[in-house]
């Protein structure tokens, strides 16, 4: 997050509500995602049993994450993988480099991986003069357009063909006969796919996340709808999965009740169009397959967050998107007004878990507590509650602006002398209903009415009913 992006939510989220291109893009969430997720979690059948055993193991790893980690580190080493482990963002593009340096790598294809973008790895290796491509659909759109992806799942979802059809004219070398070639999607994918072929051959380097860490066998696992994570990880003479450190479960039964959980809330399909599970190098006289694969595990803040008993559950998320996808918040202003990588209810715990509450003041507060992040997410993570909690901290470190501090400290402090909360309740009842128009008001201070009228107090204040009640019940 660059320094001023934490002042930049409100400022940015107001803008994107502005954006009539972007509120089209956006409107088709609830009809691709949220209705997907929601009728196959129907044809499972008990989809909430399921989401209780992807909880049960994913506590069970936070339980012991340490053991975990060894024991995966044990299976993946004697299958010939190089395990390496990151402290911080900074450590991991090291290894990365390390690696790159020695292997001679001048071209590296990647697959689609958050926590690369976490640790700015594309930036890094390029200083490092690599040449490093994307292989995702979206994130080579993405890469194009010098942006951020909008979410984790679905990086350009933000974007339309039109956008797409003109990055692709201005960075490929081809020649037009008419404009038609910008309303066929299917020919945008195919032109994307001829021009990222050839990079798969000639690339020194794969590189891909992974989805979970097998502590079983050592292997590493990705969940993707698009063959180029295959290609970035069995073409290339070396491979480097980045995960980070809570990816780890214990057993392949763990992996595929997670896996069952993941396509369902992401995408909505039963299954994802390619499952791969990747266990060391290439063996001795086979053909396919990289010749060294390394594995970085990334901490970079997991283990802080693990030692925070109210935000430890946030580490069994498995990167579905659920949560963004049903969030009134999120489906109005999209991801990039949440300043760094991860966006919507799990961005706005992580980023703040991450990078500090300072750095991201907004974000906590950047959630209406409907509870649908909870209801949808597939490994139960109370959101809701852990939002709650760093609103709580926040008012701790004093970071909430002063005038909105003493606005609470006086009505606590009213709320705690009845004999004035009462008269001063019935004079602001007054007052608003004079300030109103046609029964509703429209000038509230703190940004209330910006977008919607607010209905002004209609008679006594409870408190008065209720004794008035009491009196006609004869109490």
């Amino acid at each position: 997050m660059h320094a001023n992006e934490s002042l930049m939510f409100k400022q940015s989220a107001r803008a994107k509500l502005a954006d009539p291109q972007l509120q089209r893009s956006l409107a088709r969430i609830p009809i691709k995602f949220v209705k997907g997720r929601a009728a196959a979690a129907q044809e499972f059948g008990d989809f909430e049993a399921l989401r209780e055993a992807g909880q049960r193991v994913r506590d069970t790893v936070l339980a012991d994450l340490a053991g975990w980690l060894e024991r995966f580190e044990a299976a993946a080493t004697a299958r010939g993988v190089t395990v390496h482990w990151a402290e911080d963002a900074a450590d991991a593009r090291r290894i990365v480099g390390e690696i790159a340096r020695a292997e001679r790598v001048k071209t590296v294809v990647k697959s689609k991986s958050m926590v690369t973008e976490e640790i700015e790895l594309n930036e890094a290796l390029a200083a490092q003069g690599v040449e490093v491509v994307e292989t995702d659909l979206g994130e080579y759109v993405i890469q194009l357009a010098k942006e951020r992806p909008s979410h984790i799942v679905a990086p350009i979802i933000h974007k339309n063909k039109e956008e797409v059809a003109d990055l692709f004219a201005a960075h490929h070398a081809r020649e037009r006969k008419d404009d038609a070639w910008r309303e066929d999607i299917a020919g945008l994918c195919r032109e994307a796919r001829e021009v990222l072929r050839p990079k798969f051959l000639a690339a020194d380097m794969g590189i891909s996340g992974a989805n979970f860490l097998i502590a079983e066998t050592g292997s590493a696992m990705i969940v993707t709808n698009e063959g180029n994570g295959r290609l970035c990880t069995t073409l290339p003479r070396v491979h480097v999965a980045i995960t980070g450190i809570e990816k780890v479960v214990p057993t392949l039964d763990d992996a595929a009740t997670l896996v069952r959980l993941l396509t369902r809330s992401a995408t909505g399909q039963p299954i994802s169009n390619y499952v791969s599970m990747l266990t060391g190098p290439r063996d001795k006289g086979a053909v396919e397959g990289p010749v060294a694969m390394h594995i970085v595990l990334l901490d970079n803040g997991r283990s802080k967050l693990l030692a925070d008993e109210q935000l430890r559950p946030m580490l069994r998320c498995i990167r579905c998107g659920a949560c963004m996808n049903h969030c009134p918040v999120y489906q109005n202003i999209g991801g990039h007004p949440y300043g760094w990588v991860y966006p919507g209810p799990m961005g706005s715990v992580l980023t703040p878990s991450f990078l500090g509450l300072a750095a991201a003041p907004d974000l906590p507060n950047a959630a209406t507590l409907c509870g649908q992040c909870e209801v949808a997410c597939p490994v139960k993570i109370p959101l809701p509650e852990m939002l709650r909690t760093l609103r709580e901290r926040q008012v701790a470190a004093q970071l909430k602006d002063w005038r909105e501090r003493w606005v609470y400290r006086l009505w606590g402090w009213l709320a705690l002398n009845p004999w004035l909360y009462r008269p001063a309740m019935r004079m602001g009842s007054w007052l608003l209903a004079l300030l109103a128009d046609d029964g509703q008001l429209d000038a509230l201070p703190g940004g209330w009415t910006r977008g919607r009228t607010f209905p002004a107090p209609a008679g006594d204040t409870f408190q008065a009913r209720y004794r008035a009640r009491q009196r006609e019940m004869g109490r």
